[in-house]
């Protein structure tokens, strides 16, 4: 038994180590946080079959009263089905006469119905006149994304939000679909995602234009890879991803992320992706920006956790004085960012004045003096030249409260994008990449605005297929719907 309380515990401090290096470990060593998860999930399962197992009825007793006084109401809005449960006779067991009823307890207990299909059936009378024989009079048939087709917009927008939000690829949705009796044969689905991203791209586009029209913006790309039959393997596209977020310094300008694709890395890319944008850019390494940015049109700003992770990855590798040093005085940076975070711009530019330059000033003149007493061929040296190459960028933060000292927030758009590569393996052609680019922009852009997107999506594309103008295309912007109600956890 202690042998196994030992192991566990083991386990479990393993398991703190991988989450702190979630939190604080370069990208590339970090474990995605589904993983952490899964295996937290695992040793809850643990603990509860050994309680179980274990715990008499006493402690059971006072698990469930805990359990009760520590959970929130079930939502109100779910429907309740209420069964009785009574006794056997109202005849009191001790003088034969009749029970009256004092009170009652009532306890919820959450109960799900499996996703279940359904056919919605139209009706449309014809009406004839007797006096004039040619004469027909029906109601138009409705509007449909599909015309003669199966899908309703909710169905279709179950499968774009199971696609790209849940990440599942359609072969395996119509495996679900066909457990439920219903038989959907994947390239069916196929047709109706195409259909939906080509009525979907405008609000896209007009996102990203909406965008486009802010004073500072995040950039990133990620590699899509994409069947290319020509030659019988994947060749390797680019999904770019331009985010706005100005919640950390309290901006009013709504969150939002739009992904382009693109079918090589090349600098004209994002030059024409962000044509018309002029503002500060918050970039990685990536040398296309500094074309887009020698226009004069816009400014870079660096990013102070790629900096990081070259001293990182020196310092795990074994004793490394300098990397260790950068480490610390890197570290300082960001805990004046968490200090501030929330704050107005101004009092965050303040701060940074005041707190933050003595730092970044000192940390220059070191670093040179440092690479002066290295060999120039060593990967420290290589970290270094990186940060001193980019140091107006990485200063940049100093001078407008509205910056971020890093590009995380583009780096957590990049992610979902990520699953969805891992699960598919491959977009079959570049027109589904840029499919993949165009809903997924929707989707994500719902995550930041905690907008529930299937009923988003579903009453997008009934107001389109209805006939909804061009020019008023921000009212199917994500950030013209409401946000979901925060709701407490139940259990």
């Amino acid at each position: 038994m202690l042998l196994a309380e030992r192991a566990e515990s083991e386990r479990l401090r393993q398991i703190i180590r991988e989450l702190q290096r979630h939190r604080f470990g370069r990208r590339a060593e970090s474990l995605p946080e589904e993983q952490l998860q899964f295996a937290l999930e695992e040793a809850e399962q643990i603990e509860a079959a050994g309680l179980a197992e274990t715990e008499g009825p006493s402690e059971r007793k006072g698990r469930v009263a805990k359990r009760r006084a520590n959970r929130g109401a079930l939502p109100s809005h779910l429907p309740r089905i209420e069964a009785v449960v009574d006794v056997a006779s109202t005849i009191c067991p001790g003088c034969s006469g009749t029970l009256h009823r004092i009170g009652e307890d009532i306890s919820e207990r959450l109960d799900i119905v499996p996703a279940q299909f359904r056919v919605l059936v139209v009706r449309r009378p014809k009406y004839a006149c007797r006096t004039c024989e040619d004469l027909v009079v029906q109601a138009p048939a409705p509007a449909r994304l599909i015309e003669g087709g199966l899908p309703t917009d909710a169905t279709v927008a179950q499968v774009l939000v199971s696609k790209y939000a849940d990440h599942l690829p359609l072969y395996r949705q119509a495996q679900i679909y066909a457990r439920q009796g219903v038989n959907l044969d994947r390239s069916t689905l196929a047709d109706w995602v195409g259909r939906a991203a080509f009525l979907l791209r405008p609000v896209r586009e007009r996102l990203l234009d909406r965008l486009k029209a802010s004073a500072k913006l995040f950039a990133d790309e990620t590699t899509a890879p994409v069947l290319d039959p020509g030659r019988g393997r994947t060749k390797t596209g680019q999904l770019f991803a331009y985010v706005r977020d100005d919640r950390p310094w309290g901006g009013t300008d709504p969150p939002g992320v739009a992904y382009v694709y693109a079918p090589d890395r090349k600098a004209e890319r994002p030059i024409a992706h962000l044509a018309g944008f002029r503002g500060i850019l918050q970039v990685d390494g990536y040398s296309g920006y500094k074309v887009l940015a020698g226009r004069g049109e816009v400014r870079l700003a660096f990013c102070w956790s790629h900096v990081r992770r070259h001293f990182y990855e020196l310092a795990q590798g074994g004793p490394a004085p300098i990397a260790s040093e950068a480490l610390v005085r890197i570290a300082a940076l960001y805990r004046i960012e968490d200090d501030i975070r929330g704050r107005s711009a101004e009092e965050r530019l303040a701060a940074r004045q005041e707190r933050s330059r003595p730092l970044i000033e000192a940390l220059q003149p070191w670093l040179r003096e440092k690479l002066s007493l290295i060999s120039q061929k060593t990967k420290l040296a290589e970290g270094i030249r990186y940060a001193l190459s980019r140091w107006a960028g990485l200063g940049l933060f100093l001078e407008d409260g509205r910056v971020e000292i890093d590009n995380n927030a583009v780096e957590r758009a990049i992610r979902p994008l990520a699953l969805s590569r891992k699960n598919a393996l491959f977009a079959g052609s570049d027109g589904g990449a840029e499919h993949w680019a165009v809903i997924a922009s929707l989707i994500e852009t719902c995550k930041l605005l905690e907008v529930e997107p299937h009923g988003y999506l579903a009453d997008v594309i009934t107001r389109i297929v209805n006939g909804h103008p061009q020019s008023r295309l921000d009212d199917l912007l994500p950030s013209a719907y409401p946000a979901t109600p925060k709701l407490k956890a139940v259990a």
